[in-house]
């Protein structure tokens, strides 16, 4: 009969009790319940305010202590150190960087790279090559040893001539192991082309299987395997490796002097086109609307006003409102925007996750306390529709040349 477990009424009344002068022997380990398992004393997760009301720590600054004092947010993980003091050797890889921020495919390439520096139980160091603006701040994550950056004015515009004279001399004095670049329309293809070309040298196109001695390759448009040996320059892939994330890298700043060149070609900008023709991953100004929305015409007139390419929340693609290629959030499409305005979207875990990349976020709302608010840079509160109207009367105004009624007026929110 010893073996039964029986339950102390009394025992427990103290444990919830934190006046009693037992409470704290009674409140501490997690107890058997009537069935014999083990239950968690709910009553003693939390630690007194100074107000003697009993608080849960969800800021994530604190740990578990033995006060009972908890964090709802783990401890950022630290990352064991991959330092190479001197290197052996160089794998180059030049950075596609879409929206001055790391790409997957870079991510992958830099994993592609990582496995070729470390083939042999060799020190390789992973040396990125990074063109114009750069506003990725974890580099360190991405598996970069070293980091040469070309932030010039002649790098914010259209210059594949001039990025190939800079990689073709970083390659003449660092004398790499391999050079990769991301086969991609985004630049890196058209650079390792003409990289080889100046070089002399062939480049593997469509690499997206490296071994010691040969490289797998897609072609006739993914359908068919080509194994060729193995090149000093190659064109890799989208999930050709595993990116890194095991470990931290130093992204130690080399100082490289440019070649400046006379280019050939003249960038005239930026062409004028259909903001709903660019891809929603692609945008740099979105304007997205959700259930708020009760004027949809006047929606897709302030973002055709604006220039801005429409987004919208998967309410109002699943009412109908928007198509399904128009979605933002995990469940979406992740965007990169360097400025997004959410119109009547409360801001829902994966929307929010979606737009964690976007640079400014203008939130307009007739809740101030949503969400989208909180996470907001510049919040307008009330009526959509009204909002919206008066933000396309302002951009005719100014685009007309005249002072708007609101000009040097402090609106707070």
């Amino acid at each position: 009969m010893s073996d039964i477990f029986r339950r102390d009424p009394r025992a427990q009344w103290i444990g919830r009790n934190r006046l009693h002068p037992l409470h704290q022997a009674n409140s501490g380990e997690a107890k058997k319940g009537p069935s014999g398992l083990l239950r968690k004393n709910l009553h003693n997760i939390g630690f007194m305010g100074p107000n003697g009301i009993k608080r849960v720590d969800r800021s994530g600054d604190s740990n578990t202590s033995p006060l009972g004092r908890i964090s709802a947010k783990p401890a950022d993980l630290i990352l064991p150190l991959h330092q190479i003091d001197e290197a052996d050797f160089y794998i180059v890889v030049a950075l596609d960087l879409v929206s001055a921020r790391l790409t997957s495919h870079d991510r992958d390439t830099l994993g592609l790279a990582h496995q070729l520096a470390n083939n042999n139980n060799a020190k390789g160091a992973v040396l990125a090559v990074a063109f114009g603006e750069l506003k990725e701040d974890k580099l360190e994550t991405a598996g970069i040893d070293r980091l040469i950056h070309f932030d010039s004015s002649e790098y914010h515009s259209y210059n594949p001539e001039q990025r190939c004279v800079d990689l073709y001399n970083i390659v003449n004095e660092l004398q790499p192991k391999h050079i990769l670049l991301p086969d991609s329309i985004h630049g890196g293809g058209d650079l390792g082309r003409r990289l080889a070309a100046r070089l002399g040298q062939r480049v593997a196109c469509g690499v997206w299987k490296v071994t010691d001695e040969h490289l797998l390759c897609r072609g006739a448009a993914g359908k068919t395997d080509i194994i060729r040996p193995m090149t000093t320059i190659l064109l890799v892939l989208e999930e050709c490796c595993e990116p890194v994330s095991e470990t931290r890298h130093q992204s130690q700043l080399l100082p490289f002097h440019t070649t400046t060149i006379n280019n050939s070609m003249l960038d005239q900008g930026n062409l004028s086109v259909d903001p709903n023709a660019v891809n929603l991953a692609e945008a740099g100004f979105i304007l997205s609307g959700g259930n708020g929305i009760k004027d949809w015409p006047a929606f897709h007139l302030t973002a055709k006003t604006l220039g801005a390419t429409e987004g919208a929340s998967r309410v109002a693609v699943d009412d109908g409102y928007m198509p399904r290629d128009r979605q933002v959030g995990a469940s979406g499409t992740w965007v990169t925007a360097k400025v997004y305005i959410a119109v009547g979207i409360s801001g829902a875990v994966q929307h929010m996750q979606g737009i964690a990349q976007c640079d400014k976020v203008v939130a307009i709302n007739s809740d101030d306390k949503c969400d989208m608010v909180k996470r907001a840079d510049l919040s307008a509160i009330g009526d959509s529709t009204a909002i919206l109207n008066d933000l396309r009367n302002l951009v005719q105004q100014h685009r007309a040349g005249q002072n708007h009624p609101y000009e040097g007026v402090n609106h707070g929110q």
